[in-house]
């Protein structure tokens, strides 16, 4: 106990040093938010891959979807690794980077707003950002407080109530700056802490080795061993959801706004691949296992304790100390993206954008760091509801998020004849086929969260919308060559 204390405390100092660090480098909103658009490849490659992986993947995602689809979850790593880090940074990095630079939008809403000449559509995804981000921290919350309970004994409650105010006082402290510089720290003990997992599960009495492992899954059922598992069509949801779903969330594109240049761009797409491929690959391959470790009984009927309990299991005090850091760095990079990203629609977008255009810059940062409050305070309720476990509060987030924005924001950036109608069609079309999913399966359940399988709307949402914007911009009204040629223009003066 004292070993994983220990750690636990140097972390949280390191953390909170950086932040006071960090705030003597913040003079107004662009630095608080933006970094000044000066972040360095590792930094930024870093600050997505931590962003991407939380708690949520480690304790929710690898550990039930581990249980329920055997080796073949390894395709979930795969997916997130091609799809949602080297494919989005080669189609969206350098695209975003110089358009939302040359187009003045620092957030996505403002994007919106300038790309398709809409304030309608910036008010929309502002008040769509900041309230379906709530449930996906309240996600992460949940994954660390299973995991704080497995290892410290103490209340989930308990857990969750020192976890939102230390995210809130890190993050009001520091900002961006502190964020990035937090995330290399962190992304540098995640993938010790990963590799160091997977190795001591392995060579568990319980699994064996790998062989060892892989026959004690498939005397199971062998169809946990095979290629695509026992239920391909959820997998391939899984996989669509969690890898191209990135591709239309604010916090992950965020990050391409404050990288400084395209040589940074390229460096960064390598190494945010990487890492990804070592993070998500060692959790999801990790978490296969949990029904050979755990002699196939889930741990109090509850799946979102299936890995805290395979790592008690498997490692000793010293290396549980540096996976609860693990945990907590991947979801305090996490947590941080998506409280700046919440508070800055409000604050930018809707605040200073409408209610109050004159707001000077430290006023208007004030307000971002008063929202950032509010938010992690609306996030600690959503997280001590215990209905929905961690998957099903994630996926309805990236859901209704990704499959509203997705289409709107890919067509945008590489399509010229996107139109308004068509991105009003995709935001339309995603809401749409997530509300009506849950709408009929939920009764189907008892209204209980967590028998819905939640990410197969995601990715039929996300489809649907990626389907409709092109339909219909193709039968509706085209933007002029003023407004085509000043969108578009500013690429290839940057150029």
């Amino acid at each position: 106990m004292f070993v994983k204390t220990a750690l636990l405390v140097i972390f949280i100092l390191v953390t909170a040093g950086v932040g006071v660090y960090s705030r003597r480098r913040i003079h107004d909103i662009n630095d608080f938010f933006l970094g000044s658009r000066k972040m360095g490849a590792w930094i930024t490659a870093f600050a997505y891959g931590t962003s991407y992986f939380s708690a949520v993947v480690f304790v929710g995602y690898a550990g039930k979807f581990g249980w329920a689809n055997g080796l073949s979850v390894v395709w979930i790593g795969i997916g997130n690794a091609l799809i949602g880090c080297l494919l989005a940074w080669i189609l969206l990095g350098r695209r975003t980077r110089i358009m939302t630079h040359k187009l003045n939008a620092s957030t996505l809403p403002e994007f919106f707003a300038a790309r398709y000449d809409s304030v309608g559509m910036k008010i929309v995804s502002a008040v769509v950002i900041f309230v379906f981000l709530v449930p996906y921290t309240a996600s992460i919350y949940k994954g660390l407080g299973y995991m704080f309970e497995s290892a410290f004994g103490l209340s989930f409650n308990t857990v969750i109530l020192i976890m939102t105010a230390l995210t809130g006082v890190y993050l009001i402290l520091g900002g961006y700056v502190a964020t990035a510089l937090n995330d290399f720290i962190q992304g540098t003990i995640m993938v010790a802490g990963s590799l160091l997992m997977v190795a001591y599960i392995l060579n568990h009495p319980d699994v064996g080795g790998l062989s060892g492992g892989i026959s004690k899954l498939s005397a199971i059922d062998g169809s946990l061993t095979s290629l695509f598992g026992p239920a391909p069509e959820r997998l391939g949801a899984l996989v669509l959801l969690t890898s191209l779903g990135t591709w239309g969330l604010p916090q992950m594109l965020h990050k391409f706004y404050t990288i400084k240049d395209e040589n940074a761009i390229k460096r960064g797409t390598v190494i945010s691949t990487v890492f990804s491929l070592i993070i998500g690959g060692s959790a999801y391959f990790a978490g296969a296992f949990g029904r050979v470790m755990l002699n196939n009984e889930v741990p109090g009927n509850n799946m979102d304790t299936i890995v805290p309990v395979m790592l008690e299991k498997a490692l000793p005090d010293a290396l549980m100390g540096i996976m609860i850091v693990l945990m907590l760095s991947a979801s305090m990079s996490t947590l941080s993206s998506l409280v700046l990203v919440s508070s800055s629609v409000i604050s930018i977008d809707l605040i200073k954008g409408f209610i109050k255009p004159d707001i000077d810059n430290r006023k208007n940062m004030m307000l971002m760091r008063l929202f950032c409050f509010i938010f992690v305070v609306l996030s600690y309720f959503m997280a001590v509801w215990q209905n929905p476990t961690i998957d099903a509060l994630m996926a309805t987030s990236w859901g209704v998020i990704s499959g509203m924005f997705i289409a709107p924001y890919l067509y945008g950036l590489l399509w010229k004849g996107t139109t308004r109608a068509g991105a009003w069609s995709g935001f339309a079309t995603g809401f749409t086929v997530m509300a009506v999913g849950l709408a009929v399966e939920l009764p189907k359940t008892g209204y209980d969260m967590s028998k819905v399988f939640v990410p197969g709307l995601g990715a039929i949402a996300m489809l649907a919308s990626l389907i409709a914007v092109p339909v219909v911009s193709m039968v509706t009204k085209k933007y002029s060559e003023v407004h085509i040629s000043r969108v578009f223009d500013s690429e290839r003066t940057a150029a």
